[in-house]
């Protein structure tokens, strides 16, 4: 069935490259198609479009759909172009006329796009969800690993002492920020674009208001071409929110490759989570992190692709619109699994102790010895030549006995206040 092709004529070539995995994928939006039809099966019945009777009757099937959906019985077969058409049908088999009715004052573009929205609202709650997660992860171990020092780096290079709590609340703060992009994409995906029709509106006196409070968002999408217009945008805020975490996720796990070699042996991870080689009997490798980093790298050209599938269409809907939903509902699935297999393994790792107490991280504590000097009256451009000449002559002896109360420096985490933060960031 298809909602369009009355006489069902359309070539099975055409139809499979036309509808491509769609019916897959429109699995994970079904009950969102469900919750938007039962507001506006209300709103039709409110304006006077369906009795009370006939409006009962839809809600009654509706609802049925909705609990086969979350029950795992509802599938959508080969003889239906994608999940509207499935629904719809079902509601004419079991109602007739009434069934048929379903359709008034919509459009199917706006019907996807509401069904989308809905689900992408859905999703990002369940992301914040599972960051928050890894975040309180990450906070626990700083503070249980506050005084646990380890070689700081840059151009990977030893350059200043740092510590696992400072390491670890780095990327709890910033999966902080992570979440304000994903707030954003949710108030982007928080305006109701029901009742724009096929972006041109509709001449039945379509209640927006209604159904944007039946469907619990904020705002109304207003301009009905500006609707649709959207689509493939509120996607690709989401992946936007995505790959911000992304980039967090593979950094974090690129840290633990390199802390994990054996010239370093910072961290190390019991055998339950790490691979082993079927050449080599000594290897414990880090597969979990490589993979997160390399499906997170992956995730990053998504944009990209977004930005070059609308780069020159015009204003309304255009059928390569259809390509965001597969890729985005793909991210969507990976970076989920991404965030729980993270907070899963991190919570294993174990740090070696007294890292810092090998002399080969002694000029570590240059700037600390440089800092002295500046106390007892050097300028900084003195000091800093005094110590380098130490260096270059092997006379440098480190200054292991410093303390830091810089805010949100090793002796100063302010975990509280980055734990402030996200409560702010999340609610």
């Amino acid at each position: 069935m298809k909602l369009w092709n009355i006489e069902n004529n359309l070539n099975k070539k055409i139809e499979k490259f036309t509808v491509g995995k769609d019916r897959i994928y429109d699995l994970h939006i079904a009950k969102f198609d469900v919750i938007a039809s039962i507001a506006h099966a209300k709103m039709l019945n409110k304006i006077g479009i369906l009795t009370n009777d006939e409006s009962e009757k839809i809600l009654n099937k509706l609802n049925e759909i909705y609990q086969d959906i979350t029950l795992g019985n509802f599938n959508i077969e080969d003889e239906f172009e994608d999940v509207h058409s499935k629904i719809e049908s079902i509601l004419i088999k079991h109602l007739g006329l009434i069934g048929k009715k379903i359709h008034t004052g919509r459009s199917r573009n706006d019907q996807v796009l509401v069904a989308t929205q809905l689900f992408l609202k859905n999703e990002i709650i369940k992301i914040k969800e599972l960051s928050v997660k890894l975040f309180d992860t990450l906070l626990f171990l700083a503070k249980k690993n506050k005084n646990k020092l380890l070689p700081g780096y840059t151009h990977l290079q030893v350059a200043m002492p740092s510590s696992f709590g400072l390491w670890f609340s780095s990327y709890a703060e910033n999966l902080i920020d992570d979440i304000l992009y994903l707030n954003t994409s949710f108030q982007i995906n928080n305006q109701n674009p029901l009742g724009s029709g096929a972006g041109f509106g509709s001449s039945f006196k379509i209640d927006r208001d209604f159904t944007t409070k039946e469907l619990n968002f904020d705002d109304i999408k207003y301009n009905v071409v500006s609707a649709q217009m959207n689509r493939g945008k509120v996607e690709k805020s989401v992946i936007i929110a995505i790959n911000s975490i992304a980039g967090t996720l593979a950094r974090l796990s690129s840290d633990v490759c390199f802390y994990m070699s054996q010239e370093l042996n910072f961290i190390s991870f019991p055998e339950e989570v790490t691979t082993g080689s079927s050449i080599m009997p000594h290897k414990k490798n880090p597969d979990v992190f490589e993979l997160i980093r390399a499906k997170c790298n992956s995730l990053q050209s998504l944009v990209n692709e977004f930005n070059i599938l609308s780069i020159n269409l015009t204003s309304g809907y255009h059928r390569d619109m259809q390509l965001y939903k597969g890729k985005t509902i793909e991210a969507i699935i990976e970076i989920k699994d991404c965030l729980e297999i993270l907070d899963f393994t991190i919570k294993k790792i174990k740090i070696r102790d007294n890292i810092l107490d090998d002399s080969k991280y002694d000029y570590v504590f240059s700037v600390e010895n440089l800092n002295e000097l500046v106390k007892k009256g050097y300028s900084f451009r003195d000091a800093y030549m005094q110590i380098s000449e130490n260096i270059k002559n092997n006379s440098f002896i480190p200054k292991r006995d410093f303390k830091h109360v810089l805010k949100g420096s090793i002796g100063n985490l302010c975990l509280d206040k980055i734990k402030a933060k996200m409560y702010k960031a999340i609610n």
